[in-house]
């Protein structure tokens, strides 16, 4: 599947980086996990060309795509060696800076998008705080998506999980605490091991966004998608805090206010990509499990508001949770009310 930029916009950021082809005063090295040619990097370039433009070719990006500097862990270990400054990282990367947005990415949380960007606006705040508190700054959010469960066997119920082997991002709480809510032992691995193992029948189920199942190419080795969201996966762009305040209060500002701009653009995208995702799986022959029954929609349900909970006083505190999933219950009944 590719992810072509309009012509409008490949030429732009072509002539933007003819003109201001020298080295910056101020380069921020990025890295991701997004490979070449994907929205994320293609938005990022984006951004580069925005920066460079406005700040007159004084602040730029060098951008290692494709997950060429490691996984988050990697990423995070080399900005704080300073060897990198800045990265688009998942919910568990976050989560290593800043353990409190890993409610976020908790499951059965959210029902819709309103839901979700009810309580990134309400906690931003809060969640600006988080990573400054901690050596980062926030550029802007750029969630990955509603992540399914994809599976070899078709599963509905809390029931049917029995017997599938359920990769988990080594070292993810969440994930952990989720699929333990779940009734699953998970089998921890890399991302990068996903599809081998996959391939092997070490695991048969995983879970991520639909986008990402056909970047990584997961989908070809699996049979079923349960239709129902297991969470809303968050992502963000961060810099070190130490590089931010390098830099000149004007340069400051650019940053900032183009990276909430394009993050957000980032988002939106991914949000229709990921619809025309699954049509693509379908297509591909993956099954799509709907979840009707009432009595399995509330099993799963509470057992998302179990892992929440397991997960106060390592993640969060109780006040958070609380407050939180208060947003969400408050948010819901009004809108709930205006129908």
């Amino acid at each position: 599947m590719k992810f072509p930029l309009t012509l409008l916009a490949g030429v732009s950021i072509l002539l933007s980086s003819f003109a201001f082809a020298q080295q910056p005063q101020y380069t921020i090295k990025f890295a991701s996990l997004a490979p070449e040619g994907s929205t994320w990097t293609n938005v990022l370039r984006e951004f580069d060309a925005a920066v460079r433009k406005e700040s007159g070719g004084r602040l730029g990006f060098k951008i290692y795509a494709g997950g060429v500097q490691g996984e988050d862990k990697d990423v995070l270990r080399k900005m704080r060696l300073g060897q990198l400054h800045s990265a688009g990282l998942t919910g568990f990367g976050l989560g290593e800076i800043a353990s409190k947005v890993r409610i976020l990415d908790s499951p059965f949380l959210f029902q819709n998008y309103d839901e979700v960007d009810n309580v990134y606006t309400k906690f931003a705040d809060e969640f600006d705080k988080a990573f400054r508190d901690n050596g980062y700054v926030l550029l802007g959010w750029a969630e990955v998506g509603w992540v399914y469960v994809l599976t070899n066997k078709p599963v509905r119920t809390l029931a049917d999980m029995n017997g599938v082997k359920m990769w988990m991002w080594e070292g993810d709480k969440v994930a952990e605490a989720t699929f333990r809510s779940l009734g699953i032992s998970p089998i921890p691995l890399s991302v990068i091991d996903v599809l081998t193992s996959l391939q092997t029948g070490l695991i048969n189920g995983a879970y991520t966004s639909p986008l990402a199942a056909l970047v990584l190419q997961w989908h070809t080795r699996v049979k079923y998608m349960m239709n129902l969201p297991l969470a809303d996966a968050s992502g963000a762009v961060v810099v070190t805090k130490k590089k931010f305040d390098e830099l000149p209060p004007d340069l400051q500002e650019i940053l900032l206010r183009n990276g909430k701009k394009y993050m957000r653009d980032l988002t939106l995208r991914s949000r229709k990509e990921n619809a025309d995702a699954i049509t693509v799986m379908k297509k591909a022959g993956i099954q799509l499990v709907d979840v009707t029954s009432q009595s399995a929609i509330q099993e799963y349900v509470a057992a998302g508001k179990k892992a929440r909970q397991s997960l106060v006083g390592k993640l969060y505190d109780q006040d958070f949770l609380d407050r939180v999933e208060k947003s969400v219950t408050d948010f819901r009944s009004s809108k709930s009310g205006k129908k």
